[in-house]
């Protein structure tokens, strides 16, 4: 049997081949082969990877690998490999560590950029890409990478958030701005000012005022939300106000009176 490769058994009998290597005391696993060739010349692919820092490079203002498509080892296990030589450390994701931030490789076209203070959550949590969406599987459920900025599910780029210096794979924090953090709520300019329109669906898009507080836009929101559930099955996900007292909410909740043609309507209902 060459080095690095092993015969395995699956349930019903049928014989397949994984291959692995050590590495300063890191075993690794490089995967399952339908052959003993396959799995052969992974293990001498991982050799010359961990031993040819010549030959496998990552390009860190780039973004870009050595990496060929007729190269047996799969991409994922390539930059872990190159990362582990490069920087000591073995990641099990495809991360490739830099100085003030970490590359996280998806494809070989494709590079998102993170900073550092998120180097634990992605060592341990594979991205998913999935229509332009990139997600997780966290405590058992999908969740997009956007909520870790506090941006809400289904929010469109340009509109409820935007990318600085116009790069959408640049995740850093300082990269990120938040336009619309709330349900329902949406900022818009008004001779030269800046306020918030607050909307809810039902059957179409009811505006319910526009506030020059997006708090209280957000409160208000929550007063339809209230109002709509109470008179149909629709369930509505609240806003979380941040940085304000349960007493500081009620009185903003009290003061805000929704338009007649939005009461009259959900009365009807």
């Amino acid at each position: 049997m060459p080095a690095g490769v092993y015969t395995a058994y699956k349930k019903d009998g049928t014989v397949y081949y994984r291959s692995s290597i050590t590495h300063k005391n890191k075993h690794i696993s490089l995967g399952s082969f339908s052959s003993e060739n396959e799995a052969a010349v992974t293990y001498n692919e991982a050799c010359e990877i961990l031993s040819r820092s010549d030959l496998h490079i990552i390009n860190t203002e780039l973004h870009t690998t050595s990496y060929s498509p007729d190269m047996n080892i799969p991409f994922e296990k390539y930059i872990i490999l190159i990362n582990f030589r490069d920087n000591g450390i073995y990641i099990k994701t495809p991360i490739y560590l830099c100085k003030k931030f970490f590359l996280y490789f998806l494809s070989p076209d494709k590079t998102l950029i993170f900073n550092t203070d998120s180097l634990f959550y992605y060592s341990t949590h594979k991205i998913i890409a999935r229509g332009g969406y990139y997600y997780v599987n966290d405590f058992g459920m999908q969740t997009s990478i956007l909520s870790r900025y506090g941006i809400r599910a289904h929010s469109v780029e340009g509109r409820d958030y935007i990318f600085k210096n116009g790069d959408s794979c640049d995740y850093r924090y300082e990269n990120i701005c938040v336009i619309n953090r709330y349900n329902g709520v949406s900022m818009i300019e008004k001779n030269g000012k800046k306020l918030y329109r607050a909307a809810i669906h039902i059957n179409g898009m009811y505006q319910i005022g526009t506030y020059e507080a997006e708090n209280e836009a957000a409160i208000a929101y929550n007063k339809a939300a209230d109002m709509t559930e109470k008179k149909t099955s629709v369930k509505y996900e609240r806003n979380y106000i941040e940085n304000i007292s349960s007493i500081q909410y009620a009185s903003i909740y009290n003061k805000i009176i929704l338009p007649s043609k939005f009461r009259k309507y959900i009365d009807s209902l």
